[in-house]
């Protein structure tokens, strides 16, 4: 079993928020490699411009790296998480998208999908990737409160 799929199957058995966040670190950790200096570049200073709120600059860095290394799930994360911050909902989706293509368990992408969901009036949808999110981790942090939510938004519209 590889470092990854370990770390997630300790994940889905955390039962700790401190055990949640420690295994969730270091799976980030793993993520932001590219496993290219030039690319780590290009990462790094879309993270730091992010960081910054240049998020026009942060979305041109992570560009290049998705357009040089199509199947790193983490720039595609990356670049929606920027287009989020700018408010470009859509755009991001699209990011999440392939993020979720090439990385299924990219928590943080369900995370975030979840949201513009949310924000987009799409309840149904929201719990469903919530739901996927609780196959990942059933104990995450005020994740049974946001499901609960969802299902009585729902049962309120007569879903």
């Amino acid at each position: 079993m590889s470092t990854l799929d370990d770390l997630f199957a300790r994940l889905q058995a955390a039962t700790t928020p401190a055990e949640i966040e420690a295994l969730q670190e270091g799976i980030w950790q793993i993520w932001l490699m590219t496993g290219h200096p030039l690319l780590d570049k290009h990462l790094e200073a879309g993270m730091r411009a992010m960081a910054a709120g240049d998020y026009t600059l942060a979305i041109q860095e992570f560009t290049v790296l998705v357009e040089a290394s199509p199947e790193y799930a983490e720039g595609w994360n990356k670049r929606a998480t920027a287009y989020y911050l700018r408010g470009e909902y859509r755009a991001s989706l699209d990011d999440v998208r392939q993020t979720l293509r090439l990385e299924p368990r990219h928590f943080g992408a369900l995370s975030g999908r979840a949201t513009m969901l949310l924000h987009l009036g799409d309840i149904a949808g929201s719990l469903r990737t919530l739901q996927r999110l609780e196959r990942l981790c059933p104990n995450w942090p005020g994740l049974q409160n946001r499901l609960r939510d969802l299902r009585d938004q729902l049962d309120e519209t007569g879903w």
